[in-house]
């Protein structure tokens, strides 16, 4: 069975980038409810003692309730570890790989930003690094997630409107403004 992960930061530590009661509910009920419903959704099948990255690479073609569910799981644990209520910046390899592949981190930005602000309805931006090596910015929409590929997911930033919502209304770009002063370069410099 799976489980809800703690915030690995205090759920206050954010504001007003993101507020206590965003968390309330972007954690503690759409996260939470993405959980309780794939338990409920694998209990007597055959991925119930399955890892997380096998529901999805086991459902995505048969069973896309339980993708989804899977894979909101995934991308929302994931997102939560990217966020840092200290201010951060790539250091060392990681540093070294987004100038050799974007020229530089501002242009990294740049794209990174362009693909969420004009991602069309809900969905996520991801930085992964190809099978190659090679790190790229990709945009996925609804539930879709690099899990279920050979890209190794690094970076993700969550553009569903309950993400941001309650603090910057319909304001995405804000929202993906403020980001920058919140990602856990630490925690990406470790996948």
């Amino acid at each position: 069975m799976f489980d809800l992960p703690e915030l690995p930061f205090a759920k206050d530590s954010l504001a007003p980038w993101t507020s206590a009661e965003t968390f309330d509910f972007h954690h503690g009920k759409h996260h939470a409810g993405y959980v309780n419903k794939l338990n409920a959704a694998v209990l007597g099948s055959d991925l119930e003692d399955r890892s997380l990255e096998e529901v999805i690479r086991g459902s995505r073609d048969k069973t896309p309730k339980v993708f989804n569910l899977a894979a909101q799981h995934f991308n929302h644990s994931f997102f939560w570890s990217c966020l840092s209520s200290e201010a951060q910046s790539p250091e060392g390899e990681l540093a070294t790989a987004i100038d050799r592949d974007f020229g530089s981190f501002d242009e990294f930005k740049n794209q990174f930003t362009d693909i969420a602000v004009a991602h069309f309805g809900s969905g996520w931006a991801w930085l992964v690094r190809g099978a190659d090596g090679t790190l790229i910015v990709k945009g996925y929409h609804d539930a879709d997630t690099p899990a279920f590929t050979d890209e190794t997911p690094l970076l993700t930033l969550d553009v569903w409107e309950h993400a941001y919502y309650i603090d910057h209304r319909n304001d995405r770009g804000a929202f993906i403004a403020g980001f920058w002063e919140h990602v856990n370069w630490k925690f990406v410099a470790t996948q």
